[in-house]
């Protein structure tokens, strides 16, 4: 299962990598990760006519998107759509940060999870 990953760098540009899960252990047929210590569940319903400018994320966290995706653009340029189904842990908590916007026009509703700060 990969999950996409944006990040910042020491001089605060972000940047996006692929993060594996690692599969540590089996239930019948289901192969599970290690458990993640999260801090909550935020649900978030977003415009379709989202477009924000430059941000960095607020906090560490997953985002979840369930229906509809939305492109991110690091500060190094890459663009990246994340899909409908798709996780992106973003940790780009620093420097220039993000663009962020619809790509479809539909509403967007996602799961935010973020994490302990210092994890």
């Amino acid at each position: 299962m990969r999950i996409h990953n944006l990040y910042a760098d020491e001089n605060g540009e972000s940047h996006f990598r692929d993060i594996e899960v690692e599969w540590t252990s089996k239930r019948g047929t289901s192969r599970l990760s290690d458990r993640i210590p999260v801090e909550c569940v935020i649900f978030r319903e977003t415009p379709g006519d989202y477009d924000l400018d430059w941000h960095p994320a607020p906090w560490r966290q997953y985002i979840v998107n369930l229906d509809a995706g939305v492109q991110i653009t690091a500060s190094d340029g890459e663009a990246r759509e994340i899909g409908a189904g798709e996780i992106i842990l973003v940790e780009d908590i620093t420097g220039k940060g993000h663009l962020s916007k619809s790509v479809t026009g539909q509403m967007r509703h996602s799961i935010f999870i973020p994490l302990p700060p210092g994890d």
